[in-house]
């Protein structure tokens, strides 16, 4: 049985005060303890929210992180000083990352492997274009970035890993896909798992990303293949946040 799997994406959203503001709000409600909750947060807010999540279920998570250790790589965060930090989680290839700072799926698989090597858990991102959609060439599309992406990575880490889709066409946009089409592009992101490592396809955890909003979380979830959303707006107001906790 999958952990659901609900990670709250703050993407370049809320100061530090505004942050712990957030946090003791969505604390002061009771969260369905079978869901996993992961906030991902900016780096200038990881340190004051784990000090905030202590003695709570809650799990933290940063947007990116470069692959090397260190070096010259101005502007960059480390695996390391993530892990100093208590970060759980790591979002890698999302697609605003992609689109705006050029990300590889080369990229992606660099910190993948590095972020397994170091103990922290990544989230991938993968999903098409609206231009690609309706070109037909979705699958296609996600098909490779999976290849791409878990080029390397070895069996016993799949279940570290956790996938998300976010069709590139519904994040931010107020459109999302139907809950049977995303059901039917995790299920082949599933099956596509599946035949770069068997049976451990039923093990790895797939989200859905793309205007995920109180209203249409429970259609998401009770889908056969769909094990959680990576949220991004409705992760800013506490009570949206915990009414996709506790769908």
């Amino acid at each position: 049985m999958r952990t659901p799997i609900i990670a709250g994406n703050w993407k370049m959203n809320k100061t530090i005060e505004e942050g712990l503001d957030l946090v003791e709000a969505i604390k002061g409600h009771t969260l369905n303890e079978k869901v996993e909750v992961v906030l991902c947060v900016p780096f200038t807010d990881i340190k004051p929210i784990k000090e905030s999540i202590e003695g709570t279920a809650i799990k933290l998570g940063a947007q990116n992180m470069h692959w090397e250790d260190a070096g010259a790589y101005t502007g960059e965060i480390s695996p390391p000083m993530l892990k100093e930090l208590g970060v759980d989680y790591v979002i890698l290839g999302h697609s605003e990352r992609r689109q705006y700072f050029n990300e590889s799926d080369e990229d992606v698989n660099k910190k993948m492997k590095s972020a397994i090597n170091h103990g922290i858990r990544p989230i991938i991102c993968v999903g098409e274009s609206l231009e690609e959609r309706e070109g037909q060439r979705e699958k296609e599309v996600v098909k490779a970035q999976i290849i791409k992406g878990f080029e390397g990575i070895d069996s016993k880490d799949i279940e570290k890993t956790v996938i998300a889709y976010e069709p590139i066409w519904a994040i931010g946009t107020g459109k999302t896909a139907s809950a049977e089409d995303a059901n039917d592009m995790i299920a082949f992101i599933r099956d596509t798992i599946g035949e770069l490592y068997g049976d451990l396809k039923d093990k790895i955890r797939i989200q859905y990303g793309g205007s995920v909003k109180p209203n249409n979380i429970s259609e998401l979830m009770n889908q056969s293949d769909i094990d959680g959303a990576l949220v991004g707006g409705a992760s800013l107001n506490a009570d949206d946040f915990v009414k996709l906790i506790n769908y």
